[in-house]
């Protein structure tokens, strides 16, 4: 078994910005391998609940797969993988944690204790502030002697390598956080951007700039639920699937050293592994990349989905505090590229006081005087409301109901 693992072909790495690490460009994400989503204890996992995620480990590390990510809030995550740590040598690891700020920075570090305790751990390579999504994680993080500063502290102890953030909120928010400096500011960065959403390339050039490394997080779920993609990305990513073209489009900036693989058992990683056959050929995902872009142009008019986002105002500043970046990009998504389901889930979760999706709908565009903020975008103001409200009739139903 040793010589046939050794035989296999190893996950290439790049090296993570500042903190110098080989990051293999596949990390392991072990949110979807939890046994189960609540934090039970250890003897209460059943034996095959703890060997498949043993075995999925055991598969990745052999592939060079060995940035092992999880996070205090993975369910039972952390307390699985202590068994698993024990029987690999520690060296040969980067394993990395996400704990969640608080408005008591003891509080966070006393949660980063007991994440090291589940994990059996005496330090992690990577520590990540999970997440710095809106003002008030901003404050809790980057304040004078916030969670930023007792992550440095553990640091100092010799219980943290290095220390980054996860963002999920809005980009202006997550470009702070790469500018911020005091503390000695953050050495890497977990960011959503994938094919389908690219409002976060500000924040990929800003963290090149700060030579942070980057690591894209669920790219194939939050990506536009690739796992089940429709028919026609099928036939654009041809004779890559979905899942591949996208890790590939993602891998091809130069700003990413790794993007995450939510594998819940081993055949889950396939795909990805599949998709390195094509690491090098830039020729090939361009082409596919226009043939994505020529689909949505034909359906609306933009080879892009978010090209209207940054035309209209913060939802903040728009009567009715409609989000209508995020509603026009999502309903742009169901027409040109067929991603319904996905872009109705997120719809969903507008009004929902949800950092990753904050606003409202446009369900009651009509009853707000919408007149300025649709000039300032170049449209008729009824256009824009009838684009809302298009958007709601075909984002606001359930799967049920169509």
């Amino acid at each position: 078994m040793k010589q046939q693992e050794k035989a296999q072909q190893k996950v290439p790495t790049r090296t993570f910005g500042k903190t110098g690490l080989e990051m293999p460009v596949l990390s392991l994400g072990m949110m979807r391998s939890r046994y189960s989503p609540q934090d039970i204890p250890l003897e209460q996992i059943p034996e095959h609940g703890q060997q498949d995620m043993s075995n999925l480990v055991d598969k990745a590390l052999s592939l060079g797969m060995n940035h092992i990510e999880t996070a205090r809030n993975y369910g039972t995550s952390e307390r699985q993988l202590a068994e698993i740590l024990d029987q690999h040598e520690r060296s040969s690891l980067i394993l990395q944690t996400k704990v969640k700020p608080e408005d008591d920075p003891e509080l966070f570090t006393a949660h980063v204790l007991d994440s090291l305790d589940r994990m059996g751990q005496k330090k992690v390579d990577m520590l990540a502030l999970h997440g710095l999504n809106d003002h008030r994680s901003l404050w809790q993080i980057c304040r004078p002697g916030g969670c930023l500063a007792a992550a440095r502290k553990l640091q100092d102890q010799g219980k943290v390598d290095w220390v980054g953030f996860s963002g999920h909120g809005d980009v202006e928010i997550i470009l702070k956080g790469i500018a911020h400096q005091e503390d000695g500011g953050f050495d890497y960065m977990n960011l959503h951007w994938y094919t389908v959403y690219q409002r976060n390339s500000p924040a990929l050039e800003a963290a090149a700039e700060n030579n942070m490394g980057v690591f894209i997080i669920s790219p194939t779920d939050k990506g536009g639920m690739l796992q089940t993609p429709p028919a026609c990305l099928k036939d654009i990513c041809a004779p890559l699937t979905p899942i591949q073209f996208n890790d590939l489009y993602c891998l091809q900036r130069p700003e990413v050293q790794t993007i995450s693989v939510g594998a819940a058992q081993i055949s889950d990683l396939d795909d990805h592994l599949k998709a390195l056959d094509w690491l090098n050929d830039q020729q090939k995902i361009q082409e596919i990349y226009r043939l994505w872009e020529r689909r949505m142009e034909e359906a609306t008019g933009h080879t892009r989905p978010d090209a209207l986002w940054s035309s209209f105002p913060p939802w903040q500043q728009t009567p009715g505090y409609i989000n209508i970046g995020m509603v026009l990009w999502l309903y742009n998504l169901a027409r040109g590229w067929d991603l319904v389901e996905f872009s109705r889930r997120r719809y969903k979760m507008l009004g929902q006081d949800m950092p990753w999706v904050p606003g409202l709908n446009g369900t009651a565009a009509r009853n707000y005087d919408l007149t300025n903020v649709a000039e300032q975008a170049g449209m008729p103001v009824e256009k824009l409301i009838r684009l809302l409200e298009e958007a709601h009739a075909l984002l606001g139903k359930s799967r049920e109901e169509q």
